[in-house]
């Protein structure tokens, strides 16, 4: 009996699901690098949606981690989350701060390219869930602390710093300072940038010590993250 006809029809339907996602939304948003599409069709994406929301794991949607919703609590686009990997360009020795785990794939996808990955998230609740579903994954280099990151100016960020990358997953206004001075000479920071409608992909490379180099290549309307801080309101 071939595998395909030894599969159930649910396993069958997941199949067809992620082929559909990275054929229609994934490559069309040029994602051609293909360790990111490799990951897109061998890290189970429905086990990371919240149980009841599974069907739609490999929908062009954000799928809400909290029941009844609440603003900003939500798993990214396939699409985004792709992409996002595409530029941060990690590589198998570097070390990464995540920064808003939700539902922990993010987090997968960038710890199967990196040494390690420190994942923080505000919510304990959703900590508790993106642990769970890294363990089912067989994930074991991401440490999801249940945190704000934004604490005491990201003094507890410090304490495994610097970092080879930095990734915000989802929209501030504008990227800390602070933030900026975690990274190593060469490290890369990505972040959603802006106030929406205006929301742009922005990824920031430290060339030396006081220098930084911005990129914002695409633009895509994230959740926002709690606590960041808000621009200055002054204008001349």
């Amino acid at each position: 009996m071939s595998t395909m006809q030894s599969q159930s029809p649910v396993a069958l339907d997941i199949e067809v699901a992620r082929f559909n996602m990275i054929e229609q939304q994934i490559r069309p948003w040029d994602v051609a690098d293909p360790t990111v599409l490799a990951l897109l069709d061998s890290v189970p994406r429905d086990q990371f949606a919240p149980t009841a929301l599974r069907g739609l794991a490999y929908a062009d949607v954000g799928l809400p981690l909290s029941s009844p919703a609440k603003e900003g609590e939500s798993m990214l686009h396939p699409k985004a989350q792709a992409r996002l990997a595409q530029d941060i360009a990690l590589k198998s020795d570097e070390t990464v701060l995540h920064i808003g785990t939700g539902s922990g794939f993010t987090a997968a996808m960038l710890a199967k390219q990196a040494k390690s990955v420190l994942s923080l998230e505000i919510n304990a609740a959703i900590a508790k869930q993106a642990t769970d579903n890294l363990q089912r994954a067989g994930i074991t280099n991401v440490d999801v602390r249940h945190a704000d990151a934004t604490a005491d100016n990201f003094k507890g960020c410090a304490a495994q710093g610097p970092y080879d990358a930095i990734v915000l997953s989802g929209t501030v206004a504008e990227v800390p300072q602070a933030l900026l001075d975690l990274l190593k000479v060469g490290g890369r920071l990505f972040a959603f940038v802006g106030e929406d409608p205006v929301v742009r992909a922005t990824l920031i490379t430290r060339a030396s010590d006081t220098a930084f180099a911005t990129a914002q290549p695409w633009d895509f309307v994230a959740p926002r993250l709690v606590n960041f801080p808000a621009p200055s309101t002054f204008r001349f």
